[in-house]
């Protein structure tokens, strides 16, 4: 058994879509057509292949008031892993992305929290 998708609620598909491909660097993977939204996935450049991220409306109440709580809370949606983490705050403050909580040390792994500009905190994590 294996992770092939999971999601993040976001307020706006196409907003959301250049937020992780043009400033995060995912690419797309899939974009059908569904009712009045879209089936829309992305997957990592380096693995193509691997788990999908769809980027799904957060039309339905509950999926609001689930993100509006965990922003309130500074808890992130969803942790990417990367190889630097200060080297991608670096990266992505200098294309105006806003970070709630800079890199720092948290026991054995590096951290940073930003904004998804969807209404989601995203994690980006260094491990050993």
């Amino acid at each position: 058994m294996r992770i092939s998708i999971t999601s993040v609620f976001v307020d706006d598909q196409a907003k959301a879509l250049s937020f992780y491909t043009d400033t995060l660097g995912f690419v797309k993977k899939h974009d059908v057509p569904a009712g009045g939204a879209r089936w829309l996935t992305v997957v990592s450049a380096e693995d193509p292949e691997g788990t999908e991220l769809l980027l799904e409306p957060d039309q339905h109440p509950a999926a609001r008031a689930y993100k509006k709580a965990l922003v309130a809370d500074g808890i992130p949606a969803v942790q990417f892993a990367v190889d630097d983490v200060q080297g991608e705050f670096e990266r992505l403050s200098a294309l105006g992305v806003a970070f709630t909580v800079e890199p720092m040390e948290a026991g054995p792994v590096t951290i940073a929290v930003l904004d998804d500009t969807c209404g989601n905190l995203v994690q980006l994590a260094t491990q050993p």
